[in-house]
């Protein structure tokens, strides 16, 4: 019966090998500067959450309370003043002129743009239902987006439009922002996303996130 020879196996002392150390060694940094990216990542994502959820709640702060800014002092909502009468009553171009002209001032579209800017705000800062967040924040937008129409040159009286760009507007970025912040979970660094992703109507409602 042939003995077959295995040169790897062999009894004497051996030195110990280094080579695994060193390449685990070598991997620690790259671990590290990858930790670092990610955090970084994730805390960039949180400050634009932060920042564009306080654009939505401090308009319906100045909106309800009339703080002076756009809404001028003591035509707040809560003095009887209409959040939507000013926008949708002035919109001079576009394919809903009229339809946003028979809007203006009315009490469901007041209380649903309210709604809509105190729910989606609330959302970005606590940095959770940011999908919920993006779908409501993405339809405003777009109305918006409608009724300022940026493609027109010309208002319908004839005078200049004065638009900048006839596609892209901050409407269309706050849009994307919302949908992006959605996309990454942004609410799981300076934010109660993962607490909400744990509760049960949320595991199993995912749209809910």
């Amino acid at each position: 019966m042939a003995v077959h020879e295995h040169p790897h196996r062999t009894s004497g002392f051996h030195l110990p090998s280094f080579r695994r150390d060193r390449t685990a060694f070598a991997s620690e940094p790259a671990v590290s500067e990858a930790a670092d990216t990610h955090a970084a990542q994730a805390y960039a994502f949180a400050s634009l959450r932060l920042l564009t959820g306080f654009v939505f709640l401090w308009a319906f702060l100045d909106k309800t309370f009339g703080f002076g800014y756009a809404t001028p002092s003591g035509k707040g909502w809560i003095d009887g003043g209409s959040p939507t009468k000013g926008f949708l009553g002035s919109v001079a171009a576009g394919p809903m002129e009229s339809t946003f002209h028979s809007w203006a001032g009315d009490t469901w579209a007041d209380w649903l743009f309210m709604l809509g800017l105190l729910g989606i705000g609330l959302a970005l800062v606590a940095g959770v239902a940011l999908r919920l967040a993006a779908v409501a924040g993405t339809v405003m937008m777009a109305l918006m987006w409608i009724a300022e129409w940026p493609p027109a040159k010309h208002l319908s009286d004839g005078s200049p439009s004065m638009s900048t760009n006839p596609f892209v507007d901050y409407h269309v970025i706050y849009a994307v922002a919302l949908i992006v912040l959605a996309a990454v979970a942004a609410g799981n660094a300076l934010g109660l996303g993962r607490l909400w992703a744990k509760l049960p109507v949320v595991r199993d409602h995912g749209w809910l996130r």
